[in-house]
């Protein structure tokens, strides 16, 4: 603007304000430069600074690094001896080794017969815990045992403390009898005169029963030899009155045949007869007595000759009840084969074998 009126108010010099112009505007640029300038420089400066700080702190560092290989060459240093003494300690080490190997070996080997002593003893062990078991049931068994016998000892102590009381009662119990013992003797020494002399007369009585029962047997085998001598199959032989079983009886029956019933009929009359006159007192009985030969029999009805022959004396018997004769004066025996009157063996012994005795007795 300024140009503008100097051009408008002096038109013939018209470049001097131009001038002005251009140096106001260099030196606008020149400060503008100058300012630059100042301020690279402050801060070019303030960077320079910067890297010697850093430069400073670096070389502090590269110190501290020198240093610091020092003490790892001084380290070094001490682990290469290290490693020396590594070194004799591996190979010592190793010796150790090979000599803790070599017992190794040694050990194991131990080590093994050990284990086979151990099989050994664990298998013993296992015996042994067997046999403890065995032998703990035979213990738990005897202790039962024992405890039961304990018991039983108890009881037996008990029984024998009782029997001992009853020794004692006994005893006295024996005193008091050997006192009443010793009476009773002198009551018996007194009685044994009475006795002997009772006896006495008792046997004289017998004796006269016996001469009187004699005289009526005497007097009833006297009739009966009268009624039945006429038979040869009946005879008397001592006391007694003999028929041959063939007369009375079949081979092998007991029932009585015809001619035998009649010859018991005589036998029970005759009997009956001399029974009235024999008195009441003297007690006498008729025993019929049945026998067989030795020749074994074995039937339906009879299985051996002990059955035959009793059953052919109980035969006559119940005929001679039937015939009138008291059965309270009557008794049956059989006797078998085992009463012979003969020993021959042949047919007439046999014969003579087989019969039915009667005898009049007192019973």
């Amino acid at each position: 603007m300024i140009g503008s009126r100097r051009r408008i108010g002096s038109a013939p010099d018209s470049s001097w304000p131009g001038f002005v112009d251009a140096l106001s505007s260099l030196l606008l640029v020149i400060i503008f430069l100058l300012s630059m300038f100042v301020l690279s420089q402050f801060f070019l400066g303030q960077a320079l600074s910067g890297r010697d700080k850093a430069l400073a702190e670096l070389r502090g560092q590269v110190a501290e690094l020198g240093n610091l290989l020092k003490l790892e060459q001084q380290a070094n240093t001490s682990l290469r001896d290290s490693m020396a003494d590594l070194s004799t300690s591996l190979t010592a080490a190793n010796a150790d080794r090979d000599t803790l190997t070599a017992e190794l070996d040694q050990v194991r080997s131990a080590l093994e017969v050990s284990e086979g002593r151990l099989s050994e003893i664990d298998a013993a062990r296992k015996r042994f815990e067997e046999e403890a078991t065995d032998l703990a049931a035979k213990y738990k068994i005897a202790s039962s045992a024992l405890t039961e016998e304990q018991v039983i000892s108890r009881r037996a102590q008990e029984q024998v403390a009782q029997l001992q009381r009853s020794i004692t009662a006994l005893r006295e119990q024996l005193s008091r009898l050997e006192a009443a013992l010793n009476a009773s003797e002198e009551r018996d020494k007194r009685n044994q005169a009475v006795i002997v002399d009772m006896g006495r007369r008792l046997n004289r009585a017998l004796a006269s029963k016996v001469e009187e029962l004699a005289g009526y047997r005497s007097e009833f085998f006297g009739r009966l030899k009268e009624v039945l001598s006429s038979r040869p199959e009946i005879r008397i032989e001592g006391d007694r009155f003999v028929f041959d079983s063939e007369l009375l009886f079949a081979s092998g029956s007991a029932e009585l045949g015809p001619e035998g019933r009649a010859e018991m009929r005589k036998f029970a009359e005759t009997l009956v007869s001399i029974s009235r006159e024999i008195p009441s007192e003297l007690n006498w009985i008729l025993r019929v007595d049945g026998h067989t030969d030795k020749r074994p029999i074995s039937t339906a009805q009879f299985h051996n000759n002990w059955e035959l022959s009793s059953a052919r004396a109980i035969s006559v018997v119940e005929f001679l009840i039937g015939a009138g004769v008291p059965p309270n004066r009557l008794g049956a025996t059989g006797f078998g084969e085992f009463q012979p009157i003969d020993p021959a063996e042949n047919v007439f012994a046999y014969s003579r074998n087989r019969r039915i005795e009667m005898r009049l007795t007192q019973r």
